[in-house]
């Protein structure tokens, strides 16, 4: 359902401005409906936006609003946990077609048939999963709380942990853990984010502390750095996004090198003004959370589009893998 150039021309067709804040908030208030973003949409959803935050914070907010619609700024997968959580409420993602790669890269068959292979295995995956893979999975999480969940598992009892490799290895590092299996799964943005890279800002900028989201291809090079001595083990953080936030209001360093999606530079900029916060690499950007645009959100608010629904089946048994997810570790702090 795409909007008609003359609905969005007071706006410019992608402009925020000061109209177009009046015109969301008030459509908001018409709908009783909150506002959600994750922190990498774009500034102007984020400001504009009721509660911003990782996906667990999000997750949280969702299940325990009073609002009557949730407006879910993210991708497809988030709204869909949104409406897990809270299945008599409307949610709207304002643009449909904002998918996730990493969510692609595991199916509900694919699912299945490796629990088949693994009887007995206890099945984690990470909240970045469509509907029906956590309807297959015992505990989802996320990455501020994916080790805390391994851990509250037996150590005798095998683990499947889906989709993010990179996500998995970080947990079999923590957790020392010989019986996890990973998926080889990944999101292209942060497996984009590489090692040389990394080595090459960090070596320019000695000084500065090292924020890595553990989704990222050079979480392990980051830590190869600290033990080689090029980079001081200190200034090497494996932190979830809202992770990043704790450790921006913390840092005594001048400047950050960040690698993650780089939306999460807007937060942390706005936690410490003081600091220096720099993209490991600039082109960490993810087309499908910049669908949702100023127009987009208008267009949802104005017409009720586009409207998020799980089957309900699907929903009852994805629900409980989620609460667990909720209840398990670190409440600070998501993906």
């Amino acid at each position: 359902m795409t909007a008609h150039v003359d609905e969005l021309a007071p706006y410019g067709g992608v402009r925020a401005d000061a109209a177009w804040a009046d015109e969301v908030r008030g459509l908001a208030r018409d709908r009783d409906a909150v506002l959600l973003a994750h922190n990498y949409q774009v500034p102007e959803i984020q400001e504009i936006a009721d509660h911003t935050g990782d996906s667990l914070a999000l997750s949280r907010i969702a299940a325990s609003s009073d609002a009557s619609t949730i407006v879910f700024c993210g991708v497809h997968f988030m709204a869909e946990t949104a409406k897990i959580l809270a299945p008599d409420k409307t949610v709207l993602i304002p643009d449909a077609r904002a998918g996730c790669s990493l969510a692609d890269s595991i199916t509900a068959e694919q699912l299945r048939a490796w629990k088949a292979e693994h009887p007995g295995a206890v099945v984690v995956s990470y909240v970045n999963t469509t509907a029906e893979v956590k309807a297959e999975t015992d505990i989802c999480c996320t990455s501020s709380n994916a080790v805390d969940v391994v851990a509250s598992i037996p150590e005798d009892t095998e683990v499947l942990f889906c989709p993010d490799q990179f996500l998995g290895a970080h947990v079999k590092r923590e957790t020392g853990r010989e019986n996890l299996r990973v998926w080889a799964g990944e999101c292209h943005v942060h497996a984009g984010i590489n090692g040389p890279e990394l080595a090459a800002r960090a070596a320019a900028d000695p000084d500065a502390d090292l924020f890595i989201h553990p989704e990222c291809g050079c979480a392990t090079s980051a830590l190869y750095l600290a033990g080689e001595g090029a980079v001081p083990e200190d200034k090497v953080k494996i932190l979830s996004t809202g992770g990043m936030l704790s450790a921006a209001r913390d840092t005594t360093a001048n400047s950050v090198l960040v690698a993650t999606e780089v939306g999460m530079l807007h937060q942390l900029r706005k936690a410490a003004p003081e600091v220096d916060f720099r993209a490991v690499n600039d082109r960490a950007s993810c087309r499908y959370m910049k669908m949702i645009t100023p127009a987009a959100l208008l267009r949802s608010l104005r017409h009720g589009v586009d409207e998020v629904r799980v089957d309900p089946d699907t929903a009852a048994r994805a629900r409980a893998s989620v609460r667990r997810m909720v209840e398990i570790g670190n409440p600070g702090g998501g993906e």
